[in-house]
């Protein structure tokens, strides 16, 4: 905790160092450049959105240069960036921002969001906005909106129907191998096993595990599909990432260009989750057709069980009082 609190420091030092520089310069009336760095790659339904919708938007004053696969800064690295000066945009993730405040870790946790609506019903809220405010004062960093990566689910090799956590008792589930990712597994009542992405495919083609969890492109895209038996769609994580943008720039827009470059964020971040959505119906159907069971189970029973687990953890500690509540309440 020191560690990253002295690091905040520095860095909220930094970003305010710099936008006490520009303060009270007036907007310029030449073209901006807003270098973007992402480890995502050009064919990331976000960077789509962002070239095909965002970038003309803004084009009459900005110049929306984006850097994929992490060819401008090492991925990690891009809030420093923002907050030093160094680069204009990003896009970011709860985790991401949870090195630095802790509290972002509920962002992270199993069954906050329930869907890509309440994403944005979550990020819109006021509740959030303590969360911005911070990101902002401190870092130097104005989050903009909130863009939908997807849903992961349960995908088993066994017969078993689950409906309820009971229902995964004992079946050997791999999850990725950090702390929070085996804790989420057990608090979906299954026995989690840590074992490397590449390993899993043939885990599951041989028995060694009973199931992992993805979401549905993943499955397809490794083809698990070809070695399980049933997609339980249970929605665990609702994954997000948020898009974002410098202080020092911002406050050198004026209001109309700000309320252009918000205007387009959102209509980037609506396109890409339209065609994430659609993807995922889609390929409910692809799976259907290759004879897997599809389905999804008592939602509210893992929902309870899950958030149980987690307000009772170590996890929730730097989460404000009632938070939870007050996101499932919307």
């Amino acid at each position: 905790m020191p560690s990253i609190l002295s690091r905040r420091a520095l860095l909220g030092s930094t970003a305010a160092a710099a936008a006490a520089a520009l303060a009270g310069a007036p907007a310029r009336a030449q073209t901006i450049t807003l270098r973007l760095s992402s480890p995502a790659t050009p064919t990331d339904r976000r960077a789509v959105a962002l070239t095909e919708v965002f970038a003309p938007a803004v084009a009459d004053f900005a110049t929306f240069e984006p850097h994929w696969n992490a060819s401008l800064f090492r991925q990690g690295t891009e809030l420093e960036a923002i907050a030093r000066g160094n680069l204009e945009m990003s896009i970011t993730s709860a985790q991401e921002l949870a090195v630095f405040f802790p509290e972002f870790s509920v962002f992270t946790a199993g069954y906050l969001h329930r869907d890509a609506a309440h994403q944005v019903a979550v990020f819109g809220s006021p509740a959030m906005a303590p969360f911005k405010a911070r990101v902002e004062a401190e870092l130097g960093v104005k989050l903009l909106t909130v863009m939908y990566l997807g849903r992961r689910n349960l995908n088993l090799r066994i017969d078993r129907t689950v409906m309820t956590p009971d229902d995964l008792a004992g079946v050997r589930l791999r999850m990725p191998g950090t702390d929070a990712w085996q804790f989420l597994g057990a608090a979906l009542g299954a026995n989690p096993l840590p074992m490397a992405f590449t390993e899993v495919y043939t885990a599951l083609q041989t028995g060694a595990i009973d199931g992992e969890d993805n979401p549905l492109p993943t499955v397809r895209d490794s083809k698990f599909y070809e070695v399980i038996k049933q997609i339980v769609l249970t929605s665990h994580l609702v994954d997000l990432n948020y898009l974002a943008f410098s202080r020092r720039v911002w406050e050198r827009l004026t209001a109309g260009q700000q309320a252009r470059v918000q205007a387009a964020a959102d209509a980037a971040a609506e396109s890409a989750r339209q065609q994430q959505l659609a993807l995922e119906a889609e390929l409910v159907q692809f799976f259907k057709d290759q004879g897997l069971r599809v389905y999804e189970p008592d939602l509210p029973a893992f929902r309870a069980r899950v958030q149980a687990a987690y307000l009772a953890s170590d996890y929730s500690k730097a989460w404000p009082a009632g938070i939870v509540d007050t996101i499932n309440a919307l």
